[in-house]
């Protein structure tokens, strides 16, 4: 699968050593996209990209550098180990900068099992228009809506190899495709929008282009009329296409890189309640057919599956190497890279626990609030966690949704919002991150 890309970071490390470096890890990307736009009937672009992209990361003692390069001719490659090494010899020294012990390893796994690569052909890109088309038309015959933004229907391949002179070596395959459409409702100052967008590994997974230009159609229909909902403190239900950024921000405040840098506002948690009781935050890497998935890290750490947060309560830290060694803690098999920088910690594929009841059953648990189904630009304090964000969705009242409301803020304590928050059981399964629709209460709304 990606034998073709083996030699080139087996050269990269030999060329790595010749030009003086003590370790170094390299990788090699091959991808192929392609996108195709939509608009008023009309093809509007058609994009189609193919690459072949390497990268290298060189140690000097503990001091490092990284290059990448789109020519893999032998004369390029040398010239970016000799650069590399040059660049690390100038570069300040990082105590905690370095490959993995070869016992940290990984040493089998299986790909196949993840199902991380469509076996079908590409998609010819006169069927990627045709099913933009589609979807377009279905969202046009909605009543309500008055024009379609853009539909688009894309394909992408990407195949990588990672190799480290610690003895490490092992590569993939992943595949997605995707198909969206925005639809607008009203004229003028009226106009307001929504959207649907699907994507999957396995594009015969990926629902029809009618029902996802439907959705929008209908989603976007909904919302006609919108104005401001009243200023004052109110539950707020976070729907679930939203739902999934509060606990990205639970995620990022839980990164070694912000932990490190005392720049977290769960500097402190650790042990500590972050959620209501009972309820899990478990990273599945090796969860098949999500987008998510890897057999390894990007430093070639063998991965598994693990709780972030157990019972309610904050068990690690999401750590690469670098950031383990600076708290004196050992890697949690979190790192992730690009072609031109060293490894930083990242999450794969996310599971909340679910709750027992519908998204409709919370809407009637919260009485009068706000169904949130857009969040809108972001004023988050990373150190305090405060929150704040621009929202748009539907006014409930009486656990009914009564109109459709747009411009207003919400605000509150990310603490006090993640330890109360309610679960809906609601998480589409298919997403990288499943997370349902999310009941908080006592939010700041600032509307009318």
């Amino acid at each position: 699968m990606t034998d073709s890309l083996e030699p080139l970071t087996r050269a990269l490390l030999e060329a790595a050593r010749a030009a003086g470096a003590d370790a170094a890890d390299a990788m090699a990307i091959e991808s192929a996209s392609v996108a195709i736009d939509v608009r008023a009937g009309q093809l509007e672009q058609a994009e189609r990209a193919e690459g072949l992209e390497v990268g290298l990361r060189v140690l000097v003692g503990r001091r490092q550098a990284c290059v990448s390069a789109s020519d893999t001719s032998a004369g390029t490659l040398a010239e970016m180990a000799a650069r590399a090494v040059a660049m690390a010899c100038e570069a300040p020294e990082d105590p905690h900068a370095g490959l993995a012990d070869p016992a940290q390893i990984a040493r089998d796994w299986d790909v196949a099992a993840l199902e991380l690569d469509d076996p079908a052909p590409a998609p010819e890109p006169a069927a990627l228009e045709e099913a933009a088309r589609a979807a377009e038309a279905a969202a046009l015959a909605v009543a309500g809506v008055s024009m379609v933004e853009q539909a688009s229907a894309g394909w992408g391949r990407r195949r990588l190899h990672l190799a480290a002179s610690n003895g490490f070596s092992g590569g993939y395959a992943r595949s997605g495709h995707s198909l969206s459409c925005v639809a607008i409702t009203g004229t003028g100052t009226g106009m307001e929008r929504d959207w649907c967008a699907e994507s999957r590994i396995f594009g015969a997974d990926l629902p029809g282009p009618e029902e996802i230009g439907r959705r929008a159609g209908e989603r976007a229909a909904a919302r006609a009329g919108a104005r401001k909902p009243p200023t004052g403190a109110y539950p707020v239900l976070f729907d679930e296409r939203v739902a999934a950024s509060l606990l990205g921000h639970l995620v990022g405040a839980v990164n070694g890189t912000a932990v490190a840098r005392g720049a977290s506002w769960l500097r402190h948690a650790m042990g500590e309640a972050v959620l209501p009781a009972g309820l899990d935050l478990i990273e599945e890497p090796l969860a098949p057919r999500l987008s998510g998935a890897r057999p390894f890290d990007a430093e070639g750490l063998p991965v598994a599956t693990r709780p972030i947060v157990e019972g309610g309560t904050l068990r690690r830290w999401v750590l690469d190497l670098a950031t383990a060694r600076k708290l004196g803690l050992e890697s949690t098999a979190n790192a992730t890279r690009g072609l031109a920088a060293p490894p930083s910690p990242g999450t794969s594929n996310l599971r909340l626990t679910e709750g027992r009841h519908s998204r409709d059953a919370l809407l009637r648990e919260m009485g009068t609030g706000l169904l949130v189904t857009s969040l809108i630009g972001s004023s988050v304090n990373p150190t305090t966690g405060d929150y704040s964000r621009g929202a748009a969705g539907f006014w409930v009242e009486n656990g009914e949704i009564t109109r459709p409301v747009n411009e207003c803020t919400i605000a509150g304590s990310l603490r006090d919002m993640l330890l109360g928050i309610v679960p809906a059981n609601d998480a589409r399964p298919h997403r990288s991150v499943r997370v349902p629709s999310l009941l908080v209460e006592g939010l700041t709304l600032a509307g009318a």
